[in-house]
């Protein structure tokens, strides 16, 4: 089997508050228990030691391909990304490599 690491970074539009961060992190932190496909789970907003960054990032990991496309499709995971990040998102780049 081949693993998957999926790395998503965002840029957030220049009006978000804290609160709205906050609720994005909510969200993806209630994922490991409603996707059991998700091996490890590793998110948060960027630490600000450099110019340019992103403002969050997302590094997931899975057992395989298959298990990766049943996170990327799941009702759980589209929720957060719709209705959580979507509407503060100015920018989005993601990368899936194989382990």
């Amino acid at each position: 089997m081949t693993a998957v690491r999926h790395v998503a970074t965002f840029t957030f539009v220049d009006h978000v508050t804290e609160e709205q961060i906050a609720n994005v992190t909510a969200g993806l932190d209630a994922l490991p228990d409603a996707i059991p496909e998700i091996e490890a789970f590793t998110f948060g907003p960027d630490a600000g030691l450099n110019d340019g960054n992103a403002h969050y990032s997302v590094v997931a990991d899975f057992a395989s391909i298959d298990a990766y496309l049943a996170y990327r499709d799941h009702p759980a995971h589209q929720a957060v990304f719709a209705e959580r990040i979507r509407p503060i998102l100015a920018a989005r780049s993601a990368v899936q490599f194989l382990r």
